[in-house]
């Protein structure tokens, strides 16, 4: 990044006192050096109940957690934070919001005080020429990252900032986006897209909310997804618009879908994929999430 759109970005930065502003310029190299790379993760995360209850699927965010080196930083695409335009999270300590309803005081009470990254959302800013990228003072974690990365990193040791999803966007668009990311993988950050890949909330069969338990069409739909994401057949992910009821059903907004998108446009030629997770519940809904790696 060059020192002088650092500067111009520092500036506008709500932090406050000529003293945090230079410290924020003193870390300009820390952090971001360049590293091994980062594995790339989409994580199915599910109801919000993931976050306190204890099941396989939280086991396996923690064995991730364990398994891949720790990274200096996180940057999550979440389902849950649209907008009109892309923005990045930019303040030091961003608040954990409790973006739900319904569910018990215990999830409400949930805290994840993990640091933010100034540097990195500038850094995030610069890399990104296909749109400009706004910093953003007024959103933080939503559920959509912490109740995930809480299960990898209980500690809340590592800085965690959020890209934004421009709902005005195609998924081409946001593809071609994630792109731009690529150089964050060899500075020690950690991407995560945070999703799922079959979401269709107004057809959750709520009896069995915590059975694995699919839907033919949503089954139908989570195959041909793995297929091509095996297959490196990203342009079918892409246009998924085009695969039938299955996928329509599956996919009937695209926020929580996205994500994948962001994870597998990260993948490159010495990259290998796995995939755990790969269950469905409540009928329209599965957990499956995907590990990006290097052979």
């Amino acid at each position: 990044m060059y020192r002088k759109e650092f500067l111009k970005s520092l500036a506008l930065l709500p932090l406050s006192g000529v003293a945090m502003k230079l410290n924020a310029l003193n870390k300009i190299t820390e952090p971001f050096n360049n590293t091994k790379k980062m594995p790339v993760l989409f994580l199915g995360h599910g109801s919000p109940m993931n976050a306190i209850e204890e099941n396989e699927f939280v086991q396996n965010f923690r064995n991730i957690g364990k398994e891949i080196t720790k990274p200096n930083a996180i940057l999550c695409v979440s389902a849950h934070w649209e907008t009109r335009g892309t923005f990045v999270t930019a303040m030091q300590n961003p608040p954990t919001i409790h973006d739900f309803g319904g569910f018990p005081q215990e999830l409400f009470d949930v805290q994840y005080p993990a640091q933010g990254s100034p540097e990195l959302a500038i850094e995030t800013k610069s890399l990104i020429k296909k749109t400009e990228i706004g910093l953003d003072d007024k959103w933080g974690l939503d559920h959509g990252t912490w109740s995930v990365i809480k299960h990898m990193y209980p500690n809340a040791d590592i800085p965690v900032i959020q890209l934004s999803l421009d709902y005005y966007q195609t998924p081409q668009y946001h593809y071609e986006l994630a792109k731009e990311l690529q150089s964050l993988r060899e500075k020690g950050v950690l991407i995560i897209g945070s999703g799922n890949m079959v979401h269709n909330l107004r057809m959750v069969e709520w009896r069995k909310l915590n059975e694995t338990y699919g839907f033919d069409w949503a089954l139908e739909a989570n195959d041909k997804m793995k297929q091509f994401i095996i297959n490196d057949d990203h342009k079918s992910l892409i246009n998924y618009s085009q695969h039938g009821k299955p996928f329509q059903l599956s996919i009937p907004t695209p926020e929580h879908y996205l994500p994948l998108l962001y994870a597998l446009a990260l993948k490159d030629k010495n990259d290998q994929v796995s995939i755990f997770n790969d269950k469905p519940v409540a009928g329209s809904l599965t957990m499956t999430s995907v590990k990006i790696d290097k052979v």
